[in-house]
């Protein structure tokens, strides 16, 4: 057992063996006594073994139910909620899209109209930006754009910075763009679940697009200039930078330029009517699950489809989803039984709101270094910033999503996230070092911090969510 998973069961032992002293923390009922014990034991195993998120969360969920702190159909009934379904049906049409090539369409017009390696990195950029909306999770989005990447790296296979520089900067942009939409990260839905739940107050597609995309595009943009400043040198950004549609599909198995086929046209014309119709949730009022169903079924229908069902649902992250569905058992009973609320009644109620929002950044923006999972980091944090921000008379709104977004940097290390775990190891292309990661970081973190306060006290007051309740 190495030092850190010794520190987290030390850690996580104590802390239950003085939960389970009556006399200890007067006012704390039973059942919060034993969620905030269960919730601190399955916290030390995220951080310190190397048991699988989704059986740890599962066993915790299990013993809450067990015990009567939760019931039966409040740990089956989140296998039922709505957002489990919208990510279900997210992945099976974002299978449909990479069955046809459609994103070696979408490389070959964006990126063959770079000339300078500034106008490469951004136009990566926007591209990357834009797949939020057709893929969910990181990893998902890592995995769809890993081809393109390679095209890209046996075309500049005579500049090894650049490559290198690209190999960085999309693992970078896909975490950061992330908040751009509901579906570009489970810990969104779980942001959402818990919100609800403790307050009431509901997030659809169109608000979270309203909030999260203009922070997507500007956070980026701008690391993607980090990226390139500090992976490459002046004479490297000097030279031209010419990349045709003919080379790229050289190192593509779908055609990347010519007439679209049939099932193009309709995976496209499907894709941007579900885009559609979720921007559009005020005026029809179909919840963003029930569009996503209706795609999903459209998608793989045998006349109208472009995969079939069965293999659309292999992509399915089932290990994402029961994960989802026990941390939002686990967030509900951390509320039931009053553990969340005792665990933030001490914390004082008179600093502005602005120094409640920076520590809630700041210690958002650092939990990757202990939770390397982004679902795992929203799951504990979330609840306990909810519960907070009432407190303090923070809007529970602008505090998760804040702490929601500041958790979307997780570049440290190359174990981080798997979206820097893939682009850090591919065979036979140079890529980056455990030390490019921390030179980058070094600029990052507090860039990324500093953006989301701005935004939390800036813009989305603009937008409809105050930071005051």
């Amino acid at each position: 057992m190495n030092l850190r998973a010794l520190t987290a069961l030390c850690v996580a032992l104590s802390l239950c063996a003085l939960l389970a002293i009556p006399t200890n923390f007067p006012g704390l009922g039973g059942d919060a006594r034993f969620t905030l014990a269960v919730f601190v034991l399955a916290t030390g195993a995220w951080i310190g073994t190397s048991i699988d998120d989704t059986y740890i969360a599962l066993g915790a969920a299990l013993a809450l139910t067990v015990t009567g702190v939760i019931s039966n159909d409040t740990l089956f009934g989140t296998l039922g909620d709505s957002t489990v379904w919208l990510l279900i049906c997210a992945f099976v049409l974002a299978a449909a899209v990479a069955r046809t090539g459609l994103a070696g369409r979408a490389a070959v017009f964006l990126v063959s109209g770079a000339r300078t390696v500034r106008q490469l990195v951004h136009l990566t950029t926007a591209a990357l930006v834009v797949t939020a909306f057709a893929v969910p999770a990181t990893s998902g989005r890592a995995a769809l754009a890993l081809p393109v990447f390679m095209a890209l790296a046996k075309v500049l296979a005579d500049r090894k910075r650049l490559v290198v520089m690209l190999a960085l900067l999309f693992p970078t942009v896909i975490l950061l763009s992330a908040v751009a939409t509901l579906i570009g990260a489970g810990a969104h839905l779980i942001t959402v679940s818990v919100l609800f739940e403790a307050t009431g107050q509901h997030i659809g597609f169109t608000e979270w697009l309203l909030l999260g995309l203009p922070l997507a595009v500007v956070s980026s943009h701008l690391a993607a200039e980090l990226v390139l400043l500090t992976m490459t040198r002046r004479d490297d950004r000097r030279g031209p930078v010419h990349i045709t549609a003919e080379q790229i599909q050289e190192h593509s198995e779908k055609a990347v330029t010519g007439p679209w086929t049939s099932a193009e046209k309709r995976c496209a014309l499907l894709l941007a009517t579900v885009v559609l119709l979720w921007c559009s949730e005020p005026l029809h009022h179909l919840p963003p699950a029930i569009v996503a169903l209706i795609g999903a079924v459209v998608a793989s229908s045998p006349a109208l489809g472009t995969v079939r069902l069965k293999d659309a649902l292999k992509t399915v992250p089932w290990s994402l989803l029961l994960f989802m569905a026990a941390t939002m058992a686990m967030g509900v009973a951390l509320a039931d039984s009053g553990a969340a609320k005792w665990l933030v009644s001490g914390l004082p109620t008179n600093e502005p709101p602005m120094v409640f929002l920076a520590i809630v950044i700041a210690i958002s923006t650092a939990a990757h270094l202990v939770l390397q999972s982004r679902s795992a980091r929203s799951s504990v944090l979330v609840p306990l910033v909810v519960a907070a921000s009432v407190g303090v008379g923070v809007n529970p709104v602008a505090a998760a999503l804040a702490s929601t977004a500041a958790a979307g940097f997780c570049h440290t290390l190359p174990a981080s996230a798997k979206p820097v775990t893939l682009f850090s190891q591919i065979p036979g292309t140079p890529t980056y070092a455990p030390r490019d990661l921390l030179r980058l970081s070094a600029f990052l973190a507090p860039l990324t911090a500093a953006l989301v306060l701005l935004f939390a006290v800036a813009v989305w007051p603009l937008l409809g969510v105050s930071v005051t309740r």
